[in-house]
């Protein structure tokens, strides 16, 4: 069976605006990564959202959990924003059993091409594959247990809290 990808936006799929600098969403990279990065799992994908976390509300997280639930995949990938992914995995880990659950993302865009998003991708589609049951956060080519690591907003690493 196919890994199922649920795309929810975060720095992953950001978009730079030339005149005023800023950043917005667009298209999902997505697809465009897997095939740099010549991918061969097959996988099933569908976006959610397409938003910042911090924007992130208590019922996006719920919309994340429910699609989770429904499908018949046990194994999913969710891209996600960094700053509140660990929020989001607590929620998946009260809500959802039985299925290997990985949250991965990015600290600088696709598109700035230095991204670590290709990276990152690859890993947190290994993981999927070789984890039991649960929820994980992959990022920096580690993966940590939903519920023992933190963004470090002073070294730009995710790291175990143990």
């Amino acid at each position: 069976m196919a890994i199922k990808i649920f795309l929810t936006g975060g720095t992953f799929d950001k978009e730079y605006h030339e005149l005023d600098g800023s950043l917005f969403f667009k298209d999902t990279h997505l697809h465009e990564m897997l095939r740099l990065g010549r991918n061969r799992v097959p996988v099933d994908t569908r976006t959610l959202m397409m938003i910042d976390s911090l924007d992130m509300t208590e019922a996006d997280r719920e919309t994340i959990a429910q699609n989770v639930i429904k499908t018949d995949a046990d194994k999913i990938l969710i891209t996600h924003g960094t700053d509140t992914m660990v929020e989001t995995a607590q929620v998946l880990a009260e809500k959802v059993k039985g299925k290997i659950i990985v949250l991965v993302g990015a600290m600088i865009p696709y598109k700035f091409g230095n991204s670590d998003g290709l990276f990152n991708l690859g890993a947190a589609l290994a993981f999927a594959q070789t984890l039991p049951a649960g929820v994980y956060i992959a990022m920096n080519g580690q993966y940590f247990a939903h519920d023992n690591c933190r963004k470090n907003k002073h070294t730009g690493y995710f790291e175990s809290l143990k």
